[in-house]
């Protein structure tokens, strides 16, 4: 899977811990950050894959799944912590979902917002990708 668990520098602090991303932690530079916040426990996010841009899941605070598909295999990651964070490349279908009460999912993301590199059919991903059903 096209996928990688990037390991946040974390500073310990008996007055609070911190993490930092520079630009050295991640294979892109930041075109674009956003966050999701106030989501349901049992609703789910993305549901789209990326021609070209890649994306770093960060869960800021609480927890919440990932489900990757890749035409082939399916996998799911879980996020928990604010020091390790989720590089999701290009052709990578995902889902968040399982949210915890007050999580926090911040996105870091190569490219600016731009639809045509969105795929947002499941059946459309994998003609994009090239495999027959």
């Amino acid at each position: 899977m096209n996928i990688e668990i990037i390991d946040l520098p974390k500073i310990e602090d008996v007055r609070g811990n911190i993490s930092v991303i520079e630009k050295n932690i991640l294979p892109f530079p930041i075109k674009r950050v956003y966050y999701l916040y106030d989501v349901p426990s049992n609703a789910s996010r993305g549901g789209h894959a990326h021609k070209k841009q890649l994306e770093f899941l960060i869960p800021i605070s609480g927890s919440f799944d990932v489900v990757l598909k890749d035409g082939v295999d399916i996998q799911t990651v879980s996020l928990n912590k604010p020091f390790k964070g989720l590089l999701i490349k290009s052709n990578v279908w995902r889902e968040l979902e399982n949210f915890s009460s007050g999580s926090v999912c911040l996105v870091i993301s190569s490219g600016e917002f731009d639809e045509d590199d969105y795929i947002r059919s499941y059946d459309d991903f994998i003609r994009y990708i090239g495999i027959s059903s």
